[in-house]
Parts: structure tokens; sequence; C-alpha cells
């Protein structure tokens, strides 16, 4: 087991991505803080998870509310003694809102989740690895998003590409502290995310789907777990600063 006894907080672990994120690193020996603001989602996580290697343990928050993000941290260093892995995949859209279609509420909701919980959340994190003196990980989902202009609208877009440049800048800032910090660039995947979605921009979506379709098929939320935890495992340990693009070929062409 690739993460017997390692301690990992893993944000927005109540569906998709997250909750497929926190069960494979419990089934790998993992003690893992399992952060989202469904507390019933997180207790069945936790039930899935009772006779694997590792563990799940629940902490229902909003990682909107200030406080929280450095809440779930030193929550995972009180319970478990260490922190080693952060996960920062709690993100939400925003109806593909052009900037003129933008307004105040729609922009500050999306900064503070997409942007502002991880950088608090790596900010407290990093401390935890400093003071521990044996490295740590962060690991960063993005999106397409943050590597184009014309996939999302413009608070997501905004949010994801300062979410990557967050992420190379803490990778160097501590390359020799070993603490490694890489991103992942998720294309379309087959999540609950899109549900939200209920006041979609016309123009906004229109101009995302133009040329879209080239017949590649979704991915699945397992295909992207399994390069997490790669990137969490020591197979990855001259990885840092990365920006690593999952999508089916969609941005090769």
């Amino acid at each position: 087991m690739r993460f017997k006894d390692k301690v990992v907080v893993v944000t927005g672990a109540s569906s998709g991505m997250g909750y497929d994120i926190a069960l494979r690193f419990a089934e790998e020996g993992a003690k893992v803080v399992a952060v989202a603001r469904r507390k019933e989602r997180l207790e069945a996580l936790a039930e899935e998870a009772k006779d694997l290697p590792g563990k799940i343990l629940p902490f229902p928050a909003d990682l909107t509310v200030e406080g929280k993000c450095e809440e779930m941290i030193d929550f995972a260093v009180k319970e478990e003694g260490r922190l080693d892995i952060l996960i920062n995949n709690a993100g939400v859209m925003d109806e593909f809102r052009p900037v003129a279609e933008t307004d105040d509420d729609t922009w500050n909701w999306v900064m503070t989740l997409n942007l502002e919980g991880p950088f608090r959340a790596m900010r407290r994190a990093v401390q935890v690895f400093l003071d521990q003196g044996e490295g740590g990980n962060i690991i960063n989902i993005a999106s397409l998003g943050g590597i184009n202009g014309g996939k999302a609208g413009a608070s997501y877009t905004a949010s994801k590409h300062a979410l990557i440049g967050l992420t190379k800048n803490t990778a160097y800032m501590y390359a020799l502290d070993n603490i490694r910090c890489n991103a992942i660039c998720p294309g379309g995947i087959e999540t609950e995310v899109m549900d939200s979605q209920k006041n979609v921009s016309e123009k906004g979506i229109a101009r995302v789907m133009a040329g879209v379709d080239q017949g590649i098929r979704q991915g699945t939320v397992e295909e992207i777990t399994s390069a997490v935890l790669n990137l969490a495992s020591d197979e990855s340990s001259f990885t840092t600063g990365a920006n690593i693009v999952i999508d089916g070929g969609v941005t090769a062409g």
C-alpha cells in the first residue's frame, strides 16, 4: 500500500472526483480527512470505507466560511498527529457568464471557493509541513479553464488560471524544503458539477460549445483519481510545479 498511515485532506469529498479520491486513498491505507458541506454524504463515504485498510474522518464544512480551511488542516493534525498530503478538489462553476454578465456575487463566490479556499488551505498546510520538517505534497484540481479562455465563464476562468499560478509559485518557493505542489487540469469528466448550473448564460455556453464536438468521450472520475494518487506517491518524487492536462486529447490539436 502506497499510503499506509499517511494523513491526507481531501476537499469536495461528498461526490464525484473528491469522493473517489478519498476512497482510493483509504483503500491504500491512508487516514483521510474528507471535507464537504454535505454531512450525510461524508458519513456514507466513511461507512463505505469502514472495512478498508485506511479510514475516513468526515469533516463537514463550508469552505467559503472564514477559518474553515485552516480548521480542517488543524483537525487532521489534532486527530492523527501530522499531515502529509493536501488535495484541493472543491470548486464551483460560474454558469458560463462572460464578463459583462458577471455580477459581484458570482465573482466573489467563485473566487472564494476556487482560489481563496485553496490558498488558505495551502498556507496552513505548508506551515505544518515546515514544522514537521519532512516535506509534504499538495495537489490542486484546476481545469482546462485554467489554461484556455474559452472553456467557462469569466470568474471560473480567472480563478483556475490563478490557481495554476499559485501552484507553480508554491512548487518553486518550497522545492528545497521537499514540499511538492502540482495541478491537474481535467477535461470533460462525468460528475455532478453541471447539475448546479441553473441559469446558464446563452452567449457564454454558445461560445464554449462552438467547435467542442470532436467525438472524444468524457473521462471518468477514476481516471483522474489514478493521476492524483500517482502524483501523491513517491513514484512522482521529481515532479513539482507541473500542470498535468487529462482531457483525452481535446487541447492537443
